[in-house]
């Protein structure tokens, strides 16, 4: 017996992404820009290996990137809560207004590909390095341990890049598909967009190994 559209329909939203990595993913921003980067930017030394040139640049750097860590955990959040689909009817001017897909999902897929892409590509990098491959310069530093410098990244910041883009992924494809996106359009986006972040990635080591 043929399968019925309402069959197909129900088998595909059995199959549908769960909500779960935009509250993880939220929790995993959140602690990051208050425990890593907010931290460093109030002169927390742990994770720095060495003495900065110029530290109270770097200071206003881990504030600034903490707020957008910070924002983009929102916007996770926002993937998988009613008020990232309808404004909550309380906002003045705006409330009860549908908000569209494209405004989100979007940024959320970009966001992810740049935080995958970083990540493996700082991880392949950096291995090479320790491979004695090829050297990276880090700038910034008067004096530096770059041994420890590198492990710090590949034990923690990277894998850090590569779980929050992950998470990031999965909840904005969980939008579309609570968007009623249809799934022909879901599948060819996740198609570009697994070749986005292979060829960004290549992009990054390239970039790596000729600048730095």
């Amino acid at each position: 017996m043929m399968n019925t559209t309402a069959d197909r329909q129900q088998a595909w939203a059995q199959r549908a992404i769960p909500a779960w990595p935009g509250y993880v993913g939220f929790l995993w921003a959140l602690i990051y820009a208050v425990f890593v980067r907010f931290y460093q930017a109030a002169g927390g030394t742990i994770g720095l290996p060495g003495r900065l040139e110029k530290p109270e640049t770097f200071y206003m750097a881990s504030y600034v990137a903490g707020v957008v860590v910070l924002f983009a955990g929102f916007v996770m959040l926002a993937l998988v809560k009613p008020w990232g689909k309808v404004v909550p009817a309380s906002m003045p001017w705006i409330g009860g207004r549908r908000v569209r897909p494209g405004i989100l999902f979007v940024p959320a897929l970009l966001g992810s590909a740049f935080a995958v892409a970083h990540g493996v590509s700082g991880f392949i990098t950096k291995a090479l390095d320790l491979a004695g491959m090829m050297t990276i310069h880090f700038q910034g530093w008067e004096v530096v341990d770059v041994h420890r410098l590198i492990l710090w990244d590949m034990l923690f910041y990277e894998p850090w890049f590569i779980v929050i883009g992950v998470l990031a992924g999965m909840a904005a494809f969980h939008y579309a598909q609570a968007s009623s996106m249809p799934r022909s359009v879901i599948r060819r986006i996740a198609i570009f967009f697994i070749s986005f972040v292979i060829l960004l990635t290549a992009l990054f080591v390239w970039a790596i190994m000729v600048l730095f």
